[in-house]
This record gives structure tokens, sequence and C-alpha cells, in this order.
């Protein structure tokens, strides 16, 4: 093998593999699992704050009107992008009363992605989603 078949090949193959340590980082901050044309409004308890990585969770039991409570899981963006607007760990606990927006599960089931969330005490947080303006904002509904 010559020297310049060797440095395409070296090439080539820090090329490949370049493509293949990225794409699953692409793929995994795809928003395209929520539905970005209507949103949902929930008021509930919290279940639980999860402030993890890759991404924070919010875990929401949901009256549905008959006297049962459906568990509602929301999405957040990662905790840096949280942390880079105000967020806190220790912002939301369990027990807390919110109303928040969210863009659906497009599978139907009960979750989302965070869009906002008002707490008990009345502050909003505005939830920093990349993209945000591509999910179109429905009346608000209960």
């Amino acid at each position: 093998m010559n020297v310049g078949t060797r440095i395409r090949t070296v090439v080539a193959a820090a090329g490949l593999l370049a493509l293949t340590a990225t794409a699953p980082a692409l793929a995994h901050h795809s928003f395209a699992v929520f539905d970005h044309t209507r949103t949902v409004t929930i008021k509930g308890t919290v279940r639980t704050f999860q402030w993890t990585n890759p991404h924070a969770f919010l875990d929401v039991d949901v009256p549905d009107g008959k006297g049962n409570v459906k568990p509602f899981t929301i999405e957040l963006t990662s905790i840096n992008m949280l942390s880079r607007v105000g967020w806190r760990s220790n912002m939301i606990k369990a027990g807390d009363r919110v109303k928040a927006v969210v863009a659906p599960l497009l599978s139907g089931q009960p979750g989302g992605l965070l869009l906002d969330v008002t707490l008990s005490d009345g502050r909003k947080l505005e939830s920093p989603v990349p993209g945000a303006a591509t999910f179109k904002r429905s009346p608000e509904t209960e």
C-alpha cells in the first residue's frame, strides 16, 4: 500500500468514526416524539421532580374529573439549560400543585415536553426548549 492510499484510508476511517460518534447525540436531542401542532394544559400534584441528566423529569398526578388520578410524565430540557435560565433543583417538590403546558406525546401516552409551568405561588417558569417557537400553543383546556 503506497503512502497516498494509506493517508486516504486513515482520513476515511477518521471521518467514519466521527460520523458514528455523533449520530447518537443527534438522535437523542430530537423532539419528533412530541406533537408540534398543539399543547395541553394539565393541573395536578407533583409526585416527583427528577433533577437528572440528560433531562429533568416532572411526574404529576392529574385528577380526571371522575375521582381517578392519572400519572403524567413530563420531560424537561437538560439541567444545564434549566440552570442557565434560573431553575434550581429545589424549586419544585413532591406535593406541590402545578399547572403545566406541554407538547403531548404523539403516541397518546400521558406525557409530554414541558413548555412552561406555573407553581402554586403563581410563579411561571418557562422551559428553555430549543426551537420552542415550533410548538403551536393551543387555547388552555383542562
